[in-house]
C-alpha cells in the first residue's frame, strides 16, 4: 500500500487537475508528514511514476508570470481504477513496522547493562514529549478537520500512549532482564 500514490490518486480525484506544486503545497498545509508515512518531497517523483504507469496524465500546461512551465494532472480511468483499491488497501491492511530497538534489546552490550534504565528512562521521555506535540497539533488542527480527520489524528496520539505503556512496564522488568543478561554473559 503507498500512502503517496492514495494522496495524489485521491487529491486529483477529488479536487480535479493540479500541478505537482499545488499537490505539494497541498501536502504541506495538510501536514501529511505528521500523520502518513509520506515526505513532502516525494510527490514529484511519485508524479512522475503514476504518470509513467498511466494513473495520471498531463491535461495541459500553465506557466504564471516568469515561473517556469507546469504539466496540470488529471487521474486517467485506470488511475480511478488504482485509486479504488488503494482505498480498500488502506482500510484493510495492517501496517505495524519492527523497531530496530527491540532488536536492539535483544543484543544487549554486557559492559552497558547498568545505563539501561537510564536509556529507556529517556526512551519514555522522548515519547511523552512525542505525545504532548501530537496532543497539541491536533487541538490546533481541530476547528479545521471532519469528523473522519479528527478521528485519524487521534491515531498517533493513541499508538504513543500505547509505547509508554509499554515502555513502563519494560522499564519495571529491567532488574530481571538485567539480571538474566548478566548470568548469561557471564563465563562458564
Amino acid at each position: 500500500m503507498s500512502s503517496i500514490r492514495l494522496f495524489i490518486l485521491g487529491t486529483l480525484d477529488e479536487r480535479g487537475p493540479m500541478h505537482g506544486h499545488q499537490l505539494r503545497l497541498l501536502a504541506e498545509e495538510e501536514h501529511v508528514h505528521l500523520w502518513t508515512d509520506i515526505t513532502v518531497g516525494a510527490v514529484y517523483g511519485a508524479i512522475k511514476r503514476l504518470a509513467t504507469e498511466g494513473l495520471i496524465e498531463s491535461v495541459r500546461t500553465e506557466r504564471e508570470g516568469s515561473y517556469p512551465e507546469r504539466h496540470v494532472y488529471g487521474i486517467t480511468g485506470e488511475g480511478r481504477t488504482a485509486l479504488s483499491v488503494l482505498r480498500f488497501s488502506g482500510l484493510r491492511e495492517i501496517v505495524v513496522k519492527p523497531d530496530p530497538f527491540d532488536l536492539a534489546m535483544t543484543r544487549l552490550d554486557p559492559d552497558l547493562l547498568d545505563r539501561l534504565p537510564a536509556t529507556i528512562t529517556a526512551r519514555i521521555t522522548g515519547l511523552r514529549s512525542m505525545l504532548v506535540e501530537s496532543e497539541n497539533q491536533n487541538a490546533d488542527a481541530d476547528p479545521y478537520l471532519t469528523i473522519s480527520e479528527r478521528f485519524v489524528m487521534k491515531h498517533k496520539a493513541s499508538r504513543l500512549r500505547a509505547e509508554i505503556a509499554w515502555h513502563e512496564e519494560l522499564l519495571a522488568e529491567l532488574p530481571h532482564i538485567i539480571a538474566d543478561e548478566s548470568a548469561r554473559k557471564e563465563p562458564s
